[in-house]
């Protein structure tokens, strides 16, 4: 069968094969849902032109490879609904998304959610996105769907590119192998047992979870309420407690010294003294490594001294420093009591590995059988260990004398081990409603003596129920980092939640465990409410953590220099132990990279949205863009505040699905009140109003039916006595959000009379320096809005000043309409033009950036006489500085706004006007 299309002339042609153009990860709330997905986009190329019911015995093949993704609901809500979708006809970018969710959960990382979209404007392409639990398992289950969905296609449709750009992956594609590769991914990055109890525990009680490398040493908590632990390890468990848990002569030496019952014994360091040691102390005997842990290179019951020296051997090779314990056997049961924070929460008998006859199978058939049990995996990865035939088991059998090839008689029990550990495939019984009250205390105490916050104590006697005073046994060893899956999922008995106490130990119920998280977005004005709302807060005594386009801080202190408006920067902000109140101003790109950096907020504005980066990232309309910021405050908490902009049409629309309570702020207040701001007030809601009056008028608020005074907006200074209009919307949002945060009137207030747009305040943000006998105004102003309300500054100015002269640019990322734009709202701002073009043109010619500015001031009316073409940001400013005279304003618009400010400073009027002219290159 051959596959094709017509041209218009009849003849047939075959289009591109698919091709991977772009991948992200998601890793918190993002355009498309709030669960961390995978992003790829797929050109299907022809296969647009092929859906599944077009291509002969395709689901079938696809059903018989991985027949579970064919249960899959979809958007059917039902079983069997994806399957009912292949058959009538559905695109491989869907098809992909299922199979990824369905690798990962036949791979052991089982994940649910996903949803395939095609991307507007460009036939054929699709973004593919689909649920995780471990990043690279879901990029590399990415990569194998794709693989495997064209490996069913036929040859006149296969071929993929760009699968490297998923997960590089060597050799050709093989189904078993990969899912083998799969699997041995998802065992080295996937939780254990232990630390997914105490994850899901965390979740539970509602405390965030970060997680800080790829093994298990997490974050629980925000700010100064962090807690960390790696597996059972707490950042509350003691270096000096570990470390003696770890010494099992020094931990014995302890608790024998308080009267807890622990087996005679010594240390030595060879063979010979080994000997010795154990004829003196008598058999039987256990023999174990000074520091070991999991049961490794430990013999018990040692009766001669040939097993002696075999078990010195093991002991030894396990020995981090080379020494053994030769120490007195106790007969019994081996436990394992679990003791956190000083009390007994959970008792397992561990019961060492063992077969059971047939009359059939050898030892090593039966151990075959036991390890299909899907309970059991390698190392601690299953509630079970799959049990391994090494030295110590075959030594263990010979001395009932049987081997691995024996065939036990049929209902006999073959121990495998003296050792019960879990980790070599012992299993677990609960016996925590059994253990005596005494041996419980005793299991307590030893915990305490040793001092670790979280204890294993392996505790060995004849019957748990009975007190040890009267059957004998006693304590062998307490362990640091215990691990939890025997109490977890016992294979006998009643499964206990373990993780809860340990949560409840570092989380107290009523201890917080998150800090106040503020959110920050919009076009303009972000960095400005930003600053405003961290100069509130500190004003309450706090330690606020603050991102924005200049960096992250700490109260005042700088701690990473950039741009910080992204989600690795609100990560460095929760990970800081000393931040009380979070801050984060949080930009378009970031949410479209990786989504947001928190799961939630409990306050969120958006200020505005205007035309800034379409065609950027997908997105080519305004109100695509406020969709990408309404993702901020759809993240706010049901008892949180969302804040938004009574004014901005979009901000409006905004509202439907914004979280929590709504706060409006306007600039419009009395008769001009918006009719939703009325009614919203009508209905005893809250509102943040500029009100009419001298001097850029009065900043009320109104909440539950009463009006509250705030303070004259002229009193702020960052407003230039009212003037400057959106530093009064900006005030605004901050007063607000600080209102949300609980802080009182008076303390807002204070604090904003001493908000000033000093670089050391706001960087960038309508500073002002006067000292070359010229005003200069440094202002990020990057977009048509920004600069548009820094014109109406201007001209509120310009009668004061004899000319206004402006350095202005755009990324050459931009649309060409969008930098023709801004040309032609600085030709009404400015008598003097500078145009700037970056060395960094974002893919564009060079010159390309000017000469669109050009045009849009040259279609505005200004003559080439008064625009001027300068390369280089550095130099556009030293051509500004060299131009203006006494009398003049100049304004600087850069993107490095330290670099700006620094070149105003060190500006020297009398050099730099000999050469008037020379950095200007007048436009042609």
């Amino acid at each position: 069968m051959f596959f094709g299309t017509k041209t218009d002339a009849g003849t047939t042609m075959l289009t591109a094969e698919m091709a991977v153009k772009e991948v992200g990860v998601y890793r918190g709330p993002h355009l498309y849902s709030h669960t961390p997905m995978i992003r790829i986009q797929l050109d299907l190329g022809r296969m647009e032109q092929f859906p599944t019911n077009a291509i002969p015995e395709f689901a079938d093949r696809l059903l018989a490879v991985v027949p579970g993704v064919g249960r899959h609901k979809c958007s059917l809500k039902v079983a069997g609904g994806f399957e009912k979708r292949l058959r009538e006809g559905t695109w491989m970018g869907h098809v992909a998304e299922h199979v990824a969710l369905e690798l990962q959960t036949l791979a052991g990382s089982r994940a649910v959610r996903g949803k395939t979209r095609s991307v507007q404007g460009r036939p054929g392409v699709y973004n593919i996105m689909f649920a995780y639990n471990e990043e690279k398992v879901g990029l590399m289950a990415g990569r194998l769907a794709l693989e495997l969905v064209n490996s069913l296609l036929p040859d006149e449709l296969a071929g993929i590119s760009g699968l490297d750009r998923v997960y590089p992956l060597k050799g050709e594609f093989h189904f078993g192998r990969s899912m083998e590769a799969l699997k041995r991914m998802v065992r080295r990055t996937a939780l254990g047992p232990t630390t997914r109890a105490l994850v899901d525990e965390a979740i539970r009680r509602d405390i965030p979870v970060m997680r800080l490398d790829e093994r298990s040493l997490l974050q629980l908590g925000h700010g100064k309420y962090q807690q960390k632990i790696r597996a059972s390890i707490t950042g509350q468990t003691a270096l000096v407690a570990a470390d003696t848990a770890g010494d099992k002569n020094l931990t014995k030496k302890l608790l024998d010294e308080a009267g807890v019952p622990v087996p005679r014994g010594v240390v030595v360091r060879d063979e010979e003294e080994a000997v010795r040691e154990a004829r003196r102390l008598r058999y039987p005997l256990v023999v174990k490594p000074l520091d070991g842990n999991h049961g490794r290179g430990v013999t018990i019951g040692v009766t001669g001294d040939d097993q002696l020296r075999f078990g010195f051997a093991e002991a030894k090779a396990q020995s981090k420093g080379g020494s053994v314990i030769v120490e007195q056997f106790f007969p019994g049961n081996d436990h394992r009591i679990l003791v956190v924070a000083g009390k007994m929460v959970a008792v397992a008998e561990r019961v060492p590995a063992r077969v059971v006859g047939d009359g059939v199978s050898t030892i090593r058939q039966l151990v075959d059988e036991v390890n299909r049990d899907p309970r059991r995996g390698e190392g601690h990865e299953n509630v079970m260990t799959r049990i391994k035939i090494d030295a110590m088991v075959e030594e263990y059998i010979a001395r009932a004398g049987l081997t691995p090839d024996s065939i036990p008689a049929p209902e006999q029990i073959v121990p495998l081990r003296a050792t019960a550990n879990l980790s070599t495939g012992g299993t677990a019984v609960d016996r925590t409603n059994e253990i005596h009250p005494d041996n419980a205390e005793i299991a307590r105490r030893a915990a305490l003596i040793v001092g670790l916050d979280v204890a294993g104590v392996d505790f060995v006697c004849p019957d748990i129920s009975r007190s040890i005073r009267e059957t004998g046994g006693g304590v062998i060893e307490v362990n640091a980092a215990p691990g939890l899956r025997m109490h977890i999922e016992p294979s006998e008995g009643a499964p206990r939640d373990v993780a809860r106490p340990i949560i409840e130990m570092l989380f107290p119920r009523g201890r917080r465990s998150r800090v106040p998280l503020l959110a920050i977005t919009g076009t303009n004005g972000k960095s400005t409410v930003g600053r405003m709302t961290q100069h509130i807060l500190r004003y309450t005594g706090c330690t606020v953590g603050l991102t924005s386009t200049t960096g992250v801080y700490i109260n005042d202190i700088l701690t990473h220099e950039g741009d910080a408006t992204g989600p690795r920067s609100a990560r460095m902000v929760l990970r800081d132990p000393t931040v009380e109140v979070a801050v984060l101003e949080t930009a378009r790109g970031g949410l479209l990279r990786e989504g947001l950096g928190y799961k939630e907020a409990d306050i969120a504005a958006c200020l505005n949205v205007t035309a800034d980066h379409l065609g950027l990232k997908g997105i080519h309309t305004v109100e695509q863009l406020a969709d990408v910021k309404s993702v901020v405050v759809e993240a706010v908490r049901r008892d949180g505040y969302s804040i938004l902009n009574a004014d901005d049409p979009l901000c409006v629309r905004m509202a439907r699905r914004a979280g929590g309570r709504i706060i409006w702020f306007t600039l419009c207040g009395g008769a001009e009140t918006p009719p939703l701001v009325r009614e919203h007030l009508d209905h005893g809601g809250m509102a943040v109003v500029r009100e009419p009056g001298e001097e850029g008028g009065t900043l009320a608020l109104y909440d539950d039916g009463r009006r509250e005074f705030i303070m004259k907006a002229s009193d702020i200074p960052a407003t230039l006595h009212g003037m400057a209009e959106f530093n009064v919307a900006n005030a605004l949002a901050a007063i607000a959000m600080g209102l949300a945060h609980g802080v009182p009137i008076l303390t807002i207030r204070s604090a904003m009379t001493q908000f000033r747009s000093t670089f050391e305040q706001n960087p960038g943000r309508l500073n002002v320096h006067d000292a070359h006998g010229f005003r200069v105004i440094v202002d990020y102003a990057h977009n048509a809005a920004g600069l548009e309300a820094l014109g109406k500054v201007v001209r509120g100015l310009s009668h004061r000043y004899k000319r206004t002269i402006g350095t202005v640019s755009m990324a050459g990322d931009r649309r060409d309409e969008d930098i023709r734009e801004l040309g032609r709202i600085a030709a009404g701002m400015f008598d003097e033009l500078i145009f700037r073009e970056d060395p960094a043109t974002r893919g564009r010619p060079r010159g390309e950036v000017m000469g669109l500015l050009r045009e849009g001031a040259v279609e505005a009316g200004r003559s080439d006489d008064h625009i001027h073409l300068v390369a280089g940001e550095g130099a556009s400013t030293a051509a500004g500085l060299a131009m203006a005279r006494p009398g003049d304003l100049l304004v600087v618009t850069p993107t490095d706004v330290r670099a700006a400010w620094a070149q105003v400073n060190e500006f020297k009027p009398a050099l730099m006007r000999t050469a008037t002219r020379a950095p200007l290159v007048p436009a042609e």
